[in-house]
C-alpha cells in the first residue's frame, strides 16, 4: 500500500503583521500615537508591533478591532501565519544541515516500497523522512535508534544496517496502528495460536485476513512488511503498549515452512518473554530466549508425540509426508521443513511439498 500524498502550499514570503498595520493606519489617516491612545497601549508597543519586534496578542487584536474596525480574527490569523512562516523558514535552515542523514537510511528503497514520497528537493526529502519516522530531527531519530539498539543486541543485522532495520520496523508500527486490537489476553492468544495452526493449509488470501483477525482479538497486531534490500530480517516482536503487542513478518524466505515457523517463533516471544524486550530475527540471532522461542514454535506446529511417529526414518515418500501432515492438520511443507532442519531429510528432498509465496505487487 502506498503512502498518501499530502499537497500543502507554503508561500515563500508572508507579510509581517506590522506592515499591514502600518497600511491600515495610513488608510485611516491615523498615526501611532492616536492608535496607542485609542487602544490604551503604549506608543512603544505599537511601534514595536509595526517593526515586527512584538507579536499581536489576542487581547491586542480585540483592541485593534475596536479602534480600526478590522476584525480581531484578521489580526490573529495574520500573526499566526507570520509566526508559522518564520518557524518554517528557521526549520528549513536547520533541515538543510541534515542532508547527510539521508545517507544513513534507505531512502530510495523506502520510496520504491511506497513508504515515503521521493522528493527532488533535498530539504523536502529530509522533511518527508522525518515525517515517516515521526521525529522532529535526526537527533531525535538517533535517540530512538540508540534506545532500540540496546534492545536489538540479539541481532547482528541491526548493528550492520541500523537505518534499514529502523525503516522496516517503523513501517511495521505504521501498519499496526491501522489494526484495532482488543486488550492483550494471554489466554485468548494461546487459543488463537491453536486455531492459527490449522490455517497453515490455506492460501495467503485466506490465512492472512483470518490470522490478523484472530490475533487482533487477543491483543496482538500481525503485519506483513516487505523488507528493504540487503536487510536479512525474517520477523520481529515487540510491545507497542502494555495492552498491544506486534508481530512483524517479512516473508524473507518465501516458503510456507519458514513463514509459519517465524510466526510461531515470534508468538513464543510474546508468551514467554517480557514486555520490555524487543526481538529481531535475522542472521546471527541467538540466545536463551531465541532457543525457547524455537522450541515453542517447533512443538506447537508439530506436537512432540506426533513428531516422534514420523522422525528418524531412513526414507520418506511424498505421499507418506502428505498423509501425515493431513492427519495432524498442518501443511506438508511444514513437516518437510522440520525434518530437513533436524537432519532427518536432506535439504534437497521433497521441496516440492513446500509452497512458495510472493508479494501481491511482485518481488522487486
Amino acid at each position: 500500500m502506498g503512502k498518501s500524498t499530502r499537497n500543502e502550499y507554503h508561500p515563500d514570503t508572508v507579510s509581517a503583521p506590522g506592515e499591514t498595520l502600518e497600511e491600515v493606519l495610513a488608510d485611516r489617516e491615523m498615526n501611532q500615537v492616536e492608535l496607542a491612545t485609542r487602544t490604551g497601549r503604549p506608543v512603544k508597543t505599537i511601534n514595536e508591533i509595526i517593526k515586527g519586534k512584538v507579536a499581536i496578542t489576542p487581547e491586542t487584536a480585540l483592541q485593534f478591532e475596536r479602534a480600526l474596525g478590522v476584525p480581531a480574527s484578521f489580526w490573529n490569523n495574520l500573526e499566526k501565519n507570520y509566526r508559522e512562516h518564520l518557524a518554517r523558514r528557521e526549520e528549513s535552515t536547520k533541515l538543510a544541515g541534515y542532508g547527510s542523514w539521508l545517507k544513513e537510511i534507505p531512502v530510495a528503497a523506502m520510496a520504491r516500497l511506497g513508504w515515503i514520497e521521493k522528493r527532488s528537493d533535498r530539504i523536502e526529502q529530509v522533511r518527508e523522512c522525518l515525517n515517516f519516522y515521526g521525529v522532529a530531527s535526526p537527533d531525535q531519530w538517533r535517540e530512538v535508534h540508540a534506545g532500540l539498539q540496546a534492545a536489538f543486541r540479539r541481532s547482528t543485522s541491526f548493528e550492520s544496517r541500523p537505518g534499514a532495520v529502523s525503516a522496516w520496523l517503523r513501517q511495521g508500527e505504521i501498519e499496526a496502528a491501522k489494526i484495532r486490537c482488543d486488550t492483550y489476553s494471554q489466554e485468548k492468544f494461546r487459543l488463537a495460536l491453536r486455531e492459527a495452526r490449522s490455517l497453515t493449509v490455506l492460501p495467503p488470501e485466506e490465512f492472512v485476513p483470518r490470522l490478523t483477525e484472530l490475533c487482533a482479538a487477543a491483543g496482538v497486531a500481525v503485519v506483513f512488511v516487505k523488507r528493504t534490500p540487503k536487510t536479512p530480517i525474517s520477523g520481529a516482536t515487540r510491545w507497542l503498549s502494555p495492552r498491544k503487542a506486534l508481530i512483524q513478518l517479512s516473508l524473507r524466505y518465501k516458503s510456507n515452512d519458514h513463514l509459519w515457523f517465524t510466526f510461531f517463533h515470534e508468538a513464543g516471544h510474546i508468551l514467554l518473554h517480557g514486555k520490555k524486550l524487543v526481538f529481531v530475527e535475522a542472521n546471527g540471532s541467538e540466545g536463551a530466549e531465541e532457543d525457547e522461542a524455537n522450541r515453542f514454535a517447533a512443538d506447537l506446529l508439530i506436537f512432540p508425540a506426533e513428531y516422534r511417529r514420523i522422525s528418524g526414518r531412513e526414507y520418506y515418500s511424498a505421499a507418506e509426508v502428505e498423509a501425515f501432515a493431513e492427519e495432524i492438520g498442518v501443511a506438508p511443507g511444514i513437516v518437510v521443513g522440520r525434518l530437513q532442519h533436524d537432519g532427518h531429510l536432506p535439504m534437497t528432498h521433497l521441496n516440492g511439498l513446500k509452497l512458495r509465496f510472493r508479494w501481491e505487487y511482485g518481488d522487486r
